[in-house]
């Protein structure tokens, strides 16, 4: 694959994810004004829990949505799931802006509001797991870490491209304006981007088809491959916990704990997310030398122990103090969300790749993630304690750490299949006894997660497999 075509590549897995977390920042930017013109009868209080109310049923759908979108990519190929949930995410996301409101719509308004809400979440729940497979499956050889750091990266870039678009019409409008339909405007932009990515997606390579099977992959994953499920969803739990605490949920706390104006959090995260890019990739780059799980565990380990000692940096008055605690929390966040992607679809079985990552991801970012905001505003309250969120990123972190080290079972190393090898001895042969071997950390990353020692691969005229599966 030549360098064009890696940057395609890279463009296709990550148009999706920016478009989701480009909506996911503008509709929290505008909250306020979709609770005035959706929710009118209630006080402004209340529009705006309505409002996120709507945003949270996202959530709830993101399993649903990652077991419809892993099974298009398993059963039909992974540029139709990618295809189909970047339409999933586009077309919702554009109707937003024409929705009219209640004065026009009455009822009908908030329930196609919510409609178009849950469509999204079921987007959001294949979007994120199917482009880490795809990238990930077409990495250059030895570049399978930095490829699914860029997985990350269109999260965090969306995020900060829905900001800045946020701010830019906030800027440039009336406040009078932008109430009445100026907020409409960056949802009719999202199209924009999702023709883009469709029109990517459309024209990319496949990659190795899967033979068609007699089992739904749903069913074939809950039944054979369960514990797999089971060790992506505790492996997720230290990246929900941590991002969510240190991204979207610390906006609102520096404002009650440090007394901060709005504009200033919004600001010093901001700038937070802008150095989470580079991490990310450097991570990316450094797990393809050192391994995934030295990483992992690395990450899992300074949450545990920096935790603490940055929130109380963070409940600093001064702003420099609190901007210092939260790279902090970047150097964390990045160091696991670099290498993640890649360990997970590493890990996985082909057949059921996108299936697999799906369930166990989005099963904990979905009922985790989704809840650990108002768990840490719980939690303040009830301790008294402003740090008590460095708690959650601590017990977080303890659980994927236990993951990490203790997978009940190493997952079969048929896993490799359909992710590039490229075997270090240039000869083949016709029989096992007398195949060169070439180590399994080059084909299907036997150091990480869940395996424990390096399996040895035969070329067989059926491509390199690992003698184990």
């Amino acid at each position: 694959m030549d360098s064009s075509q890696t940057r395609r590549v890279i463009a296709a897995g990550m148009v999706g994810n920016v478009l989701e977390w480009y909506d996911f920042a503008i509709y929290g930017y505008f909250a306020t004004a979709i609770g005035r013109h959706f929710f009118p009868h209630e006080d402004a209080v209340a529009q705006l829990l309505s409002a996120f109310g709507v945003f949270a049923l996202g959530y709830v759908m993101r399993p649903v949505g990652g077991a419809l979108i892993g099974h298009i990519g398993d059963r039909f190929g992974r540029r139709a799931a990618l295809t189909f949930s970047v339409a999933a995410m586009a077309i919702p996301t554009f109707l937003i802006g024409l929705l009219p409101g209640y004065a026009t719509l009455g009822l009908a308004a908030p329930i196609a509001l919510t409609l178009l809400r849950m469509v999204q979440g079921l987007s959001v729940g294949g979007e994120y797991t199917s482009s880490m497979v795809f990238l990930v499956e077409h990495a250059p050889d030895g570049r399978r870490g930095v490829m699914g750091a860029m997985a990350s990266c269109g999260a965090t870039g969306g995020i900060l491209l829905g900001s800045a678009v946020g701010a830019g019409f906030a800027a440039s409008m009336s406040e009078a304006t932008l109430d009445a339909w100026g907020w409409r405007i960056p949802f009719l932009l999202g199209l924009v981007v999702g023709i883009a990515g469709y029109l990517l997606r459309r024209h990319v390579l496949e990659t190795v088809p899967t033979e068609r099977r007699k089992r739904a992959p749903i069913i074939e994953t809950l039944h054979d491959h369960w514990r797999i499920v089971l060790g992506f969803a505790g492996l997720s739990v230290f990246n929900a916990v941590s991002f969510y605490v240190g991204f979207v949920y610390l906006v609102s706390w520096l404002q009650t704990a440090d007394g901060m104006a709005p504009a200033r959090a919004l600001e010093i995260n901001s700038v937070s997310m802008a150095v989470l890019l580079p991490v990310m990739i450097a991570t990316g780059f450094l797990t393809d030398r050192i391994g995934r799980k030295p990483v992992l565990l690395l990450a899992c380990i300074l949450g545990f122990i920096g935790a603490v000692p940055l929130f109380l940096l963070l409940n600093h008055p001064s702003a420099l103090s609190a901007q210092l605690g939260q790279l902090g929390l970047v150097m964390i966040v990045g160091l696991f969300g670099g290498a993640q992607p890649s360990i997970m679809v590493e890990a996985a079985p082909l057949q059921v790749r996108c299936t697999a990552v799906a369930l166990g991801y989005n099963i904990t970012l979905g009922v985790i993630g989704g809840l650990t905001p108002l768990f840490a505003t719980w939690l303040v309250e009830r301790t008294g304690e402003e740090i008590a969120p460095a708690f959650l990123i601590m017990a977080a972190a303890a659980v994927t750490f236990v993951t990490v080290l203790w997978c009940a079972k190493p997952i079969a190393a048929h896993s490799s299949a359909g992710v590039r090898a490229r075997p270090r001895s240039p000869r083949g042969a016709e029989l096992r006894s007398s195949a060169p071997r070439v180590d399994c950390r080059e084909a299907c990353g036997a150091t990480s997660f869940p395996f424990r020692r390096p399996v040895p691969l035969v070329r067989l005229r059926g491509g390199a497999r690992c003698l184990r599966s």
